[in-house]
């Protein structure tokens, strides 16, 4: 798993490194869309982590619910 101040894009990046060098990956497609799939989620935690974040430092109640409302109005098109 990520630490939190790396982002989804870095961290895919690091685990891509592991299946290989910089000039050949050895990993099967099942593997590649299953690490693809985990960055996304990633991505999506971090958006919506982001979201909460932004409405606590506008004196707003950090409703996660609605965090996941706007992910998904947002990104889920």
């Amino acid at each position: 798993m990520r630490d939190k101040q790396q982002t989804a894009v870095e961290w895919l990046k690091k685990e891509l490194e592991t299946y290989g060098s910089s000039f050949q990956l050895q990993l099967s497609w099942e593997l590649f869309d299953e690490i693809i799939n985990q960055a996304k989620e990633m991505e999506k935690e971090q958006i919506i982590d982001t979201f909460v974040e932004g409405m606590r430092c506008q004196n707003f109640d950090p409703n996660k619910g609605r965090a996941e409302i706007y992910y998904k109005q947002t990104f889920n098109k």
